[in-house]
């Protein structure tokens, strides 16, 4: 029969998330603190995490058990199911094989559950009250809200100013959740207020927010600060939805050779991502392709410098060692809002340093297109940030029909775009336009790296 989706049951859903680091040749640079410049300890951090959650941020094991109150909850949607593109293979005309991981199916909409639940309940445990957090597009936001209702946790959101006009919907998903949503920057934080003072119209960025959440956080003991990807321990919540992908391929009887995710902070990629790398690791499956894929208006991977930053433009945050363009760079605001990040996860940076994952830019409109050409074919509608991944997959389709090779190509969908329909409306009306990065602002931004001795 030719099957077009691979389910597992419940009871298939894996019960340990894959820890990457246990596998990593050479350990990640350490993270330094931004006063002393020396290697953070876990003590500096518990002002803004829980300390399970410092310990997944270190740890170096290579299973981290799932609690059972988090396997639970995963059960609403999870195992997510893994889709053949069988009309999308014949609308190319190609002999490629094309899967996609589909994490749409979630209460908010993307992958972001992952690890919001888990974050949630961590921090619920240790006593906390409430959480601050930021978001770009809305999904991670979106999704700590649906946690805090959970848990009963008291959740605000620093909203990416462009983002919170954009996605008046996504906005108003996080309040029916109960999140408070704070348009960033704002006059409530000294953080806000500075950029505000300089840049009375700014935009916003994801930097932006982060210092403003972390403000907030760093403020109450009550209160903690949580982040939707970047983060060790964020990227390994992600990696359910890899290990569930290796069993739905399993029955399938097919592996793939390109495995495909957009890039903003990293933790989608990583998700679709780090099972199968194990593999490479160790030694097998040398020929597995990674390709990871930004937004040529932020070009964290492809034009960014890997270097120690701050993860906020605020400077609040440790320093971590990390592709970036910057704390203090402002993208313009195009509709992937959630790829609107100066930097790269530190652990897929390190990564990309080892040369194992293969990196491209791609533009708005080019991205938008291979969504339109996507959703035509398979009936869902991407998220813009998802786009990415669907253009480089539809990319390297068309390559084997150019070269006359069979290759089974693997992408996340990481997000359906529901909440994005306005953004298809100014593309078809033809309002859109690309954005290339300041060659200029980034040079700024970067003239501005602290200088780690």
């Amino acid at each position: 029969m030719d099957n077009i989706k691979y389910t597992l049951s419940e009871s298939q859903m894996p019960t340990a998330w894959y820890n990457i680091q246990a596998d990593l040749p050479s350990p990640m640079p350490p993270v330094l603190h931004p006063g002393t410049g020396k290697p953070i300890t876990a003590t500096d951090l518990e002002s803004l995490f829980p300390t399970t959650l410092i310990e997944q941020e270190v740890s170096q094991e290579r299973w981290i058990e799932i609690p059972d109150e988090v396997l639970s909850i995963y059960r609403q949607w999870r195992p997510t199911p893994l889709y053949r593109a069988r009309r999308l293979e014949k609308a190319l005309d190609t002999p490629a094989k094309i899967y996609y991981k589909y994490e749409g199916v979630s209460p908010g909409g993307s992958h972001k559950p992952n690890t919001a639940i888990p974050q949630a309940y961590y921090n619920k445990k240790a006593g906390v009250k409430r959480l601050t957090t930021e978001t770009g597009a809305g999904q991670w936001g979106s999704s700590l809200a649906l946690a805090g209702a959970f848990f009963d946790v008291e959740v605000v959101v620093y909203m990416v100013k462009v983002s919170y006009y954009q996605k008046p919907y996504r906005r108003a998903l996080m309040e029916a959740f109960g999140a408070r949503v704070v348009a960033s920057p704002s006059d409530e934080t000294e953080a806000g207020r500075r950029v505000l003072q300089e840049h009375p119209d700014s935009t916003g960025s994801l930097g932006i927010a982060i210092g403003e959440a972390v403000e907030i956080a760093a403020q109450d003991e009550k209160t903690k600060y949580a982040l939707g990807s970047v983060l060790n321990h964020v990227l390994l919540h992600q990696t359910i939805i890899g290990q569930e992908a290796l069993a739905q391929l399993e029955q399938a009887g097919d592996y793939p050779d390109i495995i495909v995710g957009c890039t903003g902070g990293g933790s989608n990629f990583a998700g679709i991502a780090f099972p199968f790398m194990e593999a490479k690791l160790r030694g097998e499956r040398e020929n597995l392709k990674f390709i990871a894929v930004e937004p040529a208006a932020c070009p964290t991977l492809t034009k960014g410098k890997y270097a120690y930053d701050y993860g906020d433009t605020a400077h609040l945050t440790p320093l971590v060692k990390m592709h970036t363009l910057g704390s203090s760079f402002v993208p313009q605001g195009f509709h992937a809002g959630g790829l609107r990040y100066h930097g790269m996860a530190p652990l897929l940076s390190h990564i990309v340093e080892l040369g194992i994952i293969e990196t491209r830019a791609e533009t708005q409109l080019g991205c938008f297109a291979a969504g339109l050409k996507f959703a035509r074919a398979e009936g869902i509608i991407p998220a813009p940030e998802a786009n990415h991944a669907v253009k480089a997959a539809i990319d390297e389709a068309l390559r084997c029909k150019e070269e006359g090779v069979s290759k089974t190509i693997l992408f996340n969908l990481c997000g359906h775009g529901h909440f994005d329909m306005q953004a298809y409306i100014d593309y078809q009306a033809g309002s859109l336009h690309d954005t290339e990065y300041s060659s200029d602002e980034i040079a700024m931004a970067l003239s501005g790296l602290p200088i780690i001795n």
